[in-house]
């Protein structure tokens, strides 16, 4: 397969995780409401999932391909770009309760604030895909997957339900339609694909650097999850008897317990 066929078959791989956010949004066909105690499970699930991908599909793969201290470097440099990303966007933080009532300056904004959080699931799918179409790996619609893609693509799809659920709650709230839910919890997953053919893209022509590719994408989401996900768990939880910690834990594991299976089949 020629280099545009690889940049297709990862942009799709791509938009299917973003296509799961809209998953998120698919409850509020049949419930009305969800309760505290299920959005901080969902929360904890979310972080288990990335930090289990995070450490047992990008740095065990990084540590194939190359040393500790690339990993750590690649590390050190995703966290730092979240950082520095989330600084400068951080006056103009949004709430999901905007997107219906955004003009375009506000989406490309919206786009903007989105991108910084769900970019780095989009690198950490195309740095996966560094081997494709090399041998070794399975064979799909003609194409010869690595098997820690699949891996990756599974396990950002998962985490990204109960991240399309968090996006729904308050549109829910606002009286927003459910198919219009669907569509904004899939755009707020869309920088995905994007990154995703970005980063395998970048890996390909520079080969010796996919160790810290695999360490930038593992630093970034782990960051994320302590940053980001564990925080907003914890402040929905407050309400909650022990402060919701019992709710996200039995969600933290149940993620690694959904993906560590994965990491060795």
């Amino acid at each position: 397969m020629g280099l545009l066929e690889n940049l297709g078959f990862v942009f799709v791989a791509g938009f299917i995780t973003a296509l799961a956010t809209g998953v998120g949004a698919l409850p509020f066909f049949f419930f009305d409401d969800i309760s505290d105690r299920g959005n901080v499970v969902l929360w904890g699930l979310s972080s288990g999932i990335m930090v289990s991908a995070s450490v047992f599909g990008l740095i065990e793969e990084g540590l194939a391909e190359g040393t500790p201290p690339q990993i750590l470097a690649g590390m050190a440099v995703g966290v730092v770009l979240v950082v520095v990303a989330h600084d400068v966007l951080m006056d103009a933080d949004i709430d999901p309760r905007e997107y219906e009532e955004a003009d375009f300056k506000k989406l490309v904004l919206i786009l903007g604030i989105l991108t910084v959080h769900s970019f780095p699931e989009g690198i950490a799918v195309g740095v996966s895909f560094a081997d494709l179409g090399l041998e070794g790996g399975t064979q799909i619609l003609g194409f010869t997957v690595p098997v820690l893609a699949i891996f990756m693509t599974i396990a950002i799809s998962i985490h990204n339900v109960p991240e399309g659920t968090a996006i729904s709650i308050p549109l829910k709230a606002m009286g927003v339609s459910k198919w219009k839910m669907v569509w904004w919890a899939v755009f707020s997953s869309l920088p995905q694909p994007i990154g995703a053919v970005i980063a395998f893209a970048f890996v390909r022509v520079a080969r010796e650097l996919l160790p810290y590719g695999f360490g930038f994408a593992a630093g970034a989401m782990i960051y994320l999850v302590l940053s980001e996900f564990i925080p907003e768990a914890l402040e929905i939880g407050d309400r909650l008897p022990n402060g919701g910690k019992p709710e996200l834990v039995a969600g933290i594991v149940l993620g690694v317990a959904v993906m560590v299976p994965l990491a060795f089949v």
